[in-house]
């Protein structure tokens, strides 16, 4: 794509990356295909195409936003499907993130638009305002029909049951049972801590019997990805530099005892994280720390990829209930090498009893499977877009899950996003919730006992009564001895 950029304003590191993006576009419209917001929309200014032309526009003649293209760009799930879809390479991401500073800096919204993004920017990056958010949310489901659309979905959400916090989550160092072979971080989040503690408690029992110590560091928070992806620069940098000193400070260049990964477990928190060392390129004082910070981020499931110790780790596993419309029969995880080691329990009590006390609880929970003729627990993997677009994450999560004894099923448009994306889905109700109902009975028809997913988001957008959604490390912790997941017992 030709471009006319003025000297001026190439001058502006953020303004010469767009330029380069822009100019690797060549209109040939592949991203359209892929786009759900053009698929559901058939709008051409939904599209990545679209939207470049819209920002190009923008940025190359200094234009402030105005409705037109913010309704467009607003529209954007971020999904980062047309970047796996481009044969020249644009760099879309960031070039969208560029479009939201500059709407951020240029543009009046509408007041009820802005201060449900004041909120969502405030609230959901701090566990402690989210969680009472949430409680109050509950006390006003029962009048979420009357509600409208954005105000509904923030009143459904509170309705789901809310666990009790987590000790996980307290900055801490958890030891590694037996021999230590390694030692992380881990990435607690802010979201996912209230909503679902269970995949942080499933992350420290795996790692730790596996023989990883886990810090918790003092000071790591939210990512900054909410807030990243609104516009709001000043405050995502922030969150950044607070998580990158909070680590940093563990690295043994740094005096601390040092760190093999940063582990996430929200493939949309890992998707930003990796993306430190571009977002504070132009910052001094953090550039490198954020580099070296953004290489050691991974993924849970690329971390367990990664360890070569090879032992048998896969155990029988606690079974589902029955379903009535199944054949019942107990099962057993098949055999196999996975990517890790198993050792003896030998932890300090505080982390040893908790892991053996859920454990007890689940077995006498869980007492029947519900399965197909094979004998395996068949699971809909969901790959979330932050993980097989944002960060080319595809098949480590589905080869753990087939060595861990699950049979994974494929499910049609995978590409597509399910709608989640971040609070998309509370600004963006009605697409969002068009997305959901199509990746839903895309789910529906692989037949599934459970669905299986690295994202958060994507948990809380897909579950309904008859879709159980777990994080992928809840089924590999189960089936290297840790607990069943909670929301399994119930099937029924």
């Amino acid at each position: 794509m030709q471009t006319g950029f003025s000297t001026r304003q190439l001058a502006d590191p953020a303004m010469a990356q767009s330029e380069q993006i822009l100019r690797k576009c060549v209109h040939c419209g592949f991203c359209t295909a892929t786009c759900p917001t053009f698929v559901t929309l058939g709008d051409e200014l939904d599209s990545p195409r679209g939207r470049i032309y819209l920002i190009k526009d923008m940025l190359e003649n200094d234009k402030p936003a105005n409705e037109r293209v913010v309704r467009h760009l607003d529209r954007c799930l971020s999904c980062l499907s047309c970047t796996t879809t481009c044969p020249s390479g644009v760099d879309y991401m960031h070039l969208i993130d560029h479009a939201r500073a500059h709407i951020e800096k240029t543009y009046q919204r509408p007041m009820a638009d802005k201060w449900l993004r004041k909120l969502l920017a405030w609230v959901v990056p701090r566990p402690t305002l989210f969680r009472a958010a949430l409680i109050g949310a509950r006390l006003a489901s029962p009048l979420a029909g009357l509600m409208p659309g954005r105000l509904r979905g923030m009143v459904k959400m509170g309705a789901r049951p809310l666990p009790p916090p987590s000790w996980v989550d307290r900055p801490q160092v958890i030891p590694a049972q037996g021999a230590r072979k390694g030692r992380v971080a881990i990435l607690t989040g802010c979201a996912q801590q209230v909503l679902e503690t269970e995949i942080n408690e499933a992350t420290v029992r795996l790692l730790t019997r596996l023989g990883i110590e886990i810090v918790v560091a003092q000071g790591a928070g939210c990512c900054g990805s909410l807030v990243h992806h609104m516009g709001k620069e000043d405050a995502s940098y922030a969150q950044a530099i607070n998580n990158i000193a909070a680590w940093h400070s563990e690295l043994a260049e740094a005096g601390g005892e040092g760190l093999d990964a940063i582990v996430i477990t929200a493939s949309g928190c890992g998707t930003t994280v990796k993306d430190y060392g571009n977002m504070l390129a132009h910052n001094t004082t953090w550039a490198q720390k954020a580099t070296r910070i953004a290489s050691l981020a991974c993924d849970i499931t690329e971390y367990l990829a990664k360890i070569d110790v090879p032992a048998e780790l896969v155990q029988p596993i606690a079974p589902l209930p029955a379903k009535p419309d199944r054949p019942t029969q107990a099962v057993s995880a098949r055999n196999g090498t996975f990517a890790g080691s198993v050792t003896p329990s030998s932890a300090p009590a505080s982390v040893s009893d908790r892991a053996a006390a859920s454990t007890r609880k689940a077995v006498a929970t869980c007492e029947t499977a519900s399965i197909d003729g094979t004998g395996a627990i068949r699971v809909a993997y969901h790959s979330a877009c932050s993980m097989q677009h944002g960060q080319k994450i595809t098949r480590p999560p589905r080869d753990l899950l087939r060595k861990a004894g699950f049979e994974v099923l494929e499910i049609a448009e995978g590409h597509l996003c399910c709608g989640s994306a971040g609070v998309y889905n509370l600004l963006q109700p009605e697409i969002a919730g068009q997305l959901k109902v199509r990746k839903q009975a895309n789910i529906r028809n692989t037949r599934p006992d459970l669905v299986a997913t690295g994202n958060i988001g994507c948990m809380i957008q897909l579950e309904t009564d008859d879709l159980k959604v777990v994080h992928t490390v809840q089924l590999l912790d189960w089936a290297t001895g840790g607990p069943c997941p909670e929301k399994l017992k119930h099937i029924s």
